[in-house]
């Protein structure tokens, strides 16, 4: 196990990756204790004189003394970050100052109270969130931090004590550190630093000795403590191995004490599966069964086979995690497996003695061999029980074992007989072939020719072939080639040597070239496995819809097991939609119960195995989202534990797909909601508001006819009808919007384009406008020679007047309205002199052209938010752009870009 291994290329650029990484971010010390007053400031503190001491920048962040004068010692000499002041309900409340920090950025800050909740108008809420952000930038942190505080122990701590913390920081942030620091003091000492005023002020102190520091709690928490530092220091041992078993074989270190047993072909399999789970209950371990297939395991029986996957299926149900090796050595292959897992202990069956002539030849020992490939390694063997009940597996069909594939399937022996009959005839086609060239070639070279028929044999046909043929070879040599001919006579002793050579050869280049055939199966097996999950996902990723994820997923499964499968989703009602024409054995009671139990059922499982179809619950992160029904091909596969784990991968990425897509059509349903629900927020406002307004004026004007006298009768008739006429706009608005969005989209805008004079169309705006300008005056800076431009002169002149409306109510005087041209656009400018746009447009200026959007919040300027989104949808139809802008000097400017194109020429007079 001391042997150079050849490294993993992904590992090593996944771990040179990590190392760039950890490179670039500052070092994480927590000191870690069961309760406040083991001293972790004061051990912290007492590292931090050490680093300063030896020349190190060390600076302290924040630290609480909480008035322990041996603390407070400890702070004479180490520079100080002044703490920053947060103003809170009239008065200021000292916090950790983070972008100083940043800036002085030392080797070593020291932040104390790590569980801390900042002051309201913080950066982060927590100060570990705060330590996140110093360890980004490069700064070594050091902290500290009580058991009961971690978010995971918080609710048991609470239980044990009957007090719970509200300030907790989460597990992730523990496991992270680079180092961790228990400090540690017995309950008694504790009590007694506790009397001594070395925790808490005196009357704080006595309550605390009678709630939370009794000794029973004290105990609880120093033991949680204790095995919360195990498990971090485990996993860093477990990183470090990781890191090491790159370049060099380790052994396995006794620091967990897990278990592993090694499932074999006999009968006695499940008596050692059934003892390792019993010695990994009695020592509270982790336990773990591995099998593993070599190429003469390949070619047992179906009922052997069947035999170890249900031994496999058993340790699973005890508690194990199973797994199927393959290689040519066992006991190089265990010794590898404990080593990766970690394991102390390899629990073995006792091999049984070998019946009729192979009791004569001595049989190497596993146990034997294992404890020469890991020495560390304590290996028990489990005694055979001769009255034990044989483990039967229910009748799955006939399929191949865990790794075989169609080229194993010739070293069978219903595939055996053909290899052999090729083996014979490849003898003889070398012999005719050899035949003419006995006079010319040397019989060493013949040799090689009946060598190269052994290696074509052994490539096509395995093992048991090659060795016959290599046999064959040798005595057709003998026969046909070696003096006297045409006799198995050997003239010369020296040829002996050549006929053993030779089928040695043989025997040695067919064992090689079926070990090649048997690990190039492997490798194929376990490349489609990872294809398919690839393409599942890639597949997945881009599918928008859950009835496109249930057609991939089918035929993923269906493309890896064969047979026929199946993906059932809920309905609105959470219920599981069965399939219109169920397929023959298929049983939707099944699948509702796998559904509503979160566990699969059917064949291969405890549950109605005797189903024709397995049964998989599609859990996805929040919920089962529906079933995945399989009947493979090869029933055998899914004892298999790498069949199953591929299984239930697939299912896992299929429910992931269906909840993602679940949630797209959420979200999408919410946004609609919310959009609809603006929509009719603003038109009920309008219609509250800008429209109730005129009609309630028109009412009161009405009825004041009947009592005015009759010299008023005019004034109160220009009354109604100037509200009449804003009624009218507003109601205008609502339906030219309504027709332009029901026409753009599918092109029912009729353009009634036309060759129109700028100056005119201008002219006609100003005029439809006087109302709403109010007698406000309008300026135009038309171009000199404006050509004639193609347009819909009854829409644009809307565009024009809307936009001079609008500079009307939310501008001021003057107002501007130019035109010019380039030799591709016909440019039209609407501008006041105004504010200007709203500071909260800055950059969003598009904004204001959605519907019912206003440039200010609701005032007494009447409108709905609709003339600038009719502006957009005229302009867009013509093919223009319309944006906002402010316009230098200030003010608001709406700029309007038409495209246009050359006039056409006027005809040509005739000649006189």
């Amino acid at each position: 196990m001391n042997e150079v291994v050849r490294p993993d290329p992904d590992a090593l650029l996944a771990q040179m990756r990590s190392d760039e990484a950890r490179a670039l971010r500052g070092k994480l010390r927590i000191y870690f204790g069961a309760s406040a007053g083991v001293g972790k400031t004061w051990a912290m503190l007492s590292a931090a004189q050490r680093e300063h001491a030896a020349g190190r920048d060390v600076l302290i962040g924040v630290v609480e003394t909480h008035g322990r004068s041996e603390t407070a010692a400890l702070l004479v000499g180490l520079d100080r970050l002044p703490l920053r002041q947060l103003p809170y309900r009239d008065r200021a409340l000292p916090e950790f100052d983070l972008d100083a920090a940043l800036e002085r950025k030392p080797a070593v800050l020291l932040v104390d109270e790590l569980a801390h909740t900042n002051a309201p108008g913080s950066r982060h809420a927590k100060r570990w969130q705060d330590v996140q952000e110093l360890l980004a930038a490069g700064i070594e942190v050091w902290s500290a931090l009580n058991v009961q505080h971690l978010e995971s122990l918080n609710g048991t701590v609470g239980a044990i004590t009957g007090v719970r913390v509200h300030e907790t920081v989460p597990d992730t942030v523990l496991d992270e550190a680079d180092e961790v620091v228990l400090v540690d003091v017995t309950p008694d000492e504790l009590t007694a630093r506790l009397a001594a005023g070395k925790v808490y002020l005196p009357q704080q102190a006595e309550r605390a000795a009678q709630n939370f520091f009794r000794k029973g709690n004290l105990l609880a928490l120093r033991e949680i403590a204790l095995r919360r530092t195990a498990e971090h220091v485990e996993d860093d041992m477990r990183g470090w191995r990781v890191e090491q078993s790159g370049t060099t074989a380790l052994q396995a270190w006794n620091t967990s004490g897990a278990i592993l047993a090694c499932v074999g072909p006999s009968e006695g399999a499940a008596q050692t599966v059934r003892a390792a789970a019993r010695l990994a209950g009695q020592l509270n371990v982790r336990w773990h069964a591995a099998y593993v297939e070599t190429p003469p395991l390949q070619r047992l029986a179906a009922a052997q086979r069947d035999r170890i996957l249900a031994v496999l299926k058993l340790a699973e149900e005890l508690g194990a995690a199973t797994a199927v090796l393959t290689g040519a050595d066992i006991a190089q292959q265990l010794a590898a497996q404990a080593q990766r897992l970690n394991c102390a202990t390899l629990v073995l069956g006792r091999p049984e003695p070998a019946a009729g002539w192979r009791g004569w030849w001595p049989q190497a020992s596993l146990a034997r061999a294992l404890a020469q490939q890991a020495p560390a390694l304590d290996i028990v063997e489990v005694g055979r029980a001769e009255s034990s009940r044989r483990l039967s597996s229910a009748p799955l069909g006939r399929g191949r074992g865990a790794e075989a594939t169609d080229d194993a399937d010739a070293d069978r022996p219903h595939a055996r007989w053909p290899g052999y009959a090729w083996a014979a005839a490849s003898s003889v086609a070398v012999t005719l072939l050899a035949t003419p060239l006995a006079g010319v070639l040397e019989l060493a070279n013949i040799v090689m020719l009946f060598l190269l028929g052994v290696v074509g044999v052994a490539i096509r046909f395995g093992r048991g072939p090659a060795a016959f043929a290599a046999a064959l070879n040798v005595a057709a040599f003998d026969f046909f080639f070696v003096q006297p001919r045409f006799s198995f006579a050997v003239s010369d002793v020296q040829y002996l040597v050549t006929f053993a050579v030779m089928l040695g050869v043989g025997l040695l280049v067919g064992q090689l070239t079926a070990g090649l055939r048997f690990a190039v199966g492997v490798s194929t097996s376990r490349e489609r496995r990872a294809q398919s999950l690839f393409e599942l996902t890639r597949e997945l990723s881009a599918a928008l819809e859950s009835t496109r994820v249930v057609e991939l997923g089918a035929a993923a499964v269906q493309g890896h097991f064969g047979g026929r499968a199946l993906v059932l989703v809920t309905n609105a009602a959470d219920q599981l939609v069965a399939p219109a024409a169920p397929p023959p054995g298929f049983d939707a009671s099944v699948a509702d119960w796998a559904f509503r139990q979160g566990q699969p059922a059917g064949l291969a499982t405890a549950t109605l195995a005797a189903q024709p179809w397995h049964y998989v619950p599609l859990q996805a992160p929040m919920r089962v989202r529906g079933v995945l029904a399989l009947e493979p091909a090869q029933p055998r596969w899914l004892l298999i534990p790498e069949q199953a784990q591929q299984l239930e991968t697939l299912a896992r990425q299929i429910a992931i797909a269906l909840e993602r897509v679940h949630y797209v059509e959420v979200a999408q349903q919410a946004v609609v909601e919310m959009e609809s629900e603006r929509l009719r927020n603003a038109l009920l406002g309008a219609i509250s508001h800008d429209v109730r307004t005129p009609l309630t004026a028109l009412i009161a004007l009405a009825e004041s006819l009947q009592t005015l006298p009759a010299e008023q009768h005019g004034a109160a008739a220009q009354a109604i009808v100037a509200q009449a006429r804003a009624l009218n706009a507003l109601v205008n608005n609502l339906l030219d919007m309504a027709r332009l969005e029901s026409g753009i989209g599918d092109g029912a805008v009729n353009l009634r384009r036309d060759w129109q004079s700028v100056e005119e169309v201008a002219g006609s705006a100003i005029r439809a406008a006087q109302p709403a300008l109010g007698g406000r005056s309008v300026q135009t800076a038309l171009a000199p020679d404006l050509p004639l431009v193609e347009f819909d002169a009854v829409l644009i002149e809307r565009v024009l007047v809307n936009l001079l409306e609008n500079a009307a109510k939310y501008g001021a005087p003057p107002i501007v309205l130019g035109a010019t041209v380039t030799p591709m656009a016909l440019v039209l400018t609407v501008r006041d002199h105004g504010a200007g746009l709203p500071a909260a447009l800055q950059g969003h200026e598009q904004t204001l052209f959605d519907k019912f959007t206003r440039g200010q919040a609701e005032s007494a300027t009447p409108g709905v938010g609709l003339g600038l989104a009719i502006c957009k949808a005229v302009v867009s139809a013509h093919g223009g752009e319309i944006t906002a802008a402010n316009a230098r000097g200030g003010g608001a400017e709406f700029i309007v870009t038409l495209p246009r194109r050359a006039p056409p020429r006027p005809p040509e007079p005739p000649d006189a």
